[in-house]
């Protein structure tokens, strides 16, 4: 750990004793870190971070700072979620300051709700950081923009399991598919099967272009390109692995023209026209 610079001037809030800051680290690349994340590494006592949360973001903590290890990783033992915001409580009522630094986004699919929630329960003052979620940030890594004027005016988040880890029974896919141009899914390799079926049920076309990109933001990115019906096929001939996001839609193809990652080792873009425009792109 490293002992930085100040920040520059500026009115920071001041992490207090007792206080709980629920903070997202955005999806892993330490780049992605806001000033306020950046600003809460320096001041908290203790540090109780997720398994999507790497060293190189840890490095920015005060080093004196306390670290402890609350990942929750799916079918992999793992602590309590009750057991983990009691403990947030605990810390709290020690007078510690403590910063709680979850992956992506703490209020996306991440229960950063849950334990805001039974912090105020027990009378813990919280303040909330957010974080570029894997969703958005993670898409834009692999040349994907969630949402493009002539692809879509809708984008729905959907989460690929439920609280006992299977696939969420509670989800209407038809709705989804019906109304949702693109549709972004976390966590849902596991799941990926049932997924897809119920989307094909639902009316999307098997040729619907799909995206499945794995360890998002980091250097062990990885991004399949593929389609909705050859998905599940497909990822088990890639051999990938969660962390995931799977991006189901037209934008996926954008990324034939916007892969910047690709970029920068000097390769030309595949297809500056993946949508078939016939003309440059209009200034807004």
């Amino acid at each position: 750990m490293i002992n930085a610079n100040p920040l520059p001037p500026h009115d920071w809030p001041i992490l207090q004793p007792g206080w709980v800051w629920l903070c997202g680290a955005g999806p892993g690349d330490p780049g992605l870190l806001t000033l306020h994340a950046l600003n809460a590494l320096r001041q908290a006592e203790v540090i109780v971070y997720d398994a999507l949360v790497g060293p190189e973001i840890l490095d920015w903590a005060n080093s004196t700072a306390k670290l402890i290890y609350a990942g929750k990783r799916g079918g992999k033992p793992s602590a309590k979620q009750r057991d983990i915001s009691l403990h947030l409580v605990e810390l709290a009522k020690k007078g510690k300051k403590v910063l709680r630094l979850k992956g992506g986004d703490p209020f996306v699919f991440g229960r950063g709700g849950e334990e805001a929630q039974t912090l105020v329960q027990h009378g813990v003052p919280i303040r909330i950081i957010p974080g570029i979620s894997a969703g958005i940030g993670g898409l834009a890594y692999a040349g994907i923009p969630v949402t493009h004027r002539d692809v879509n005016q809708s984008v729905t988040f959907v989460t690929g399991h439920d609280q006992s880890g299977e696939s969420p029974s509670s989800i209407n896919w038809k709705a989804i598919s019906d109304g949702s141009q693109v549709i972004v899914i976390y966590m849902g390799i596991k799941h990926v099967g049932s997924i897809r079926a119920e989307l094909l049920k639902a009316g999307r076309a098997a040729d619907e272009p799909v995206a499945v990109v794995t360890s998002a933001t980091t250097t062990n990115q990885k991004v399949l390109e593929t389609t909705l019906g050859r998905i599940e096929v497909d990822l088990k001939s890639a051999s990938m692995a969660p962390p995931a996001i799977i991006c189901i839609g037209k934008s996926v193809l954008m990324r034939q023209a916007l892969d910047w990652q690709d970029m920068i080792l000097g390769n030309a873009p595949r297809n500056t026209d993946p949508l078939g425009r016939g003309r440059p792109a209009e200034a807004s």
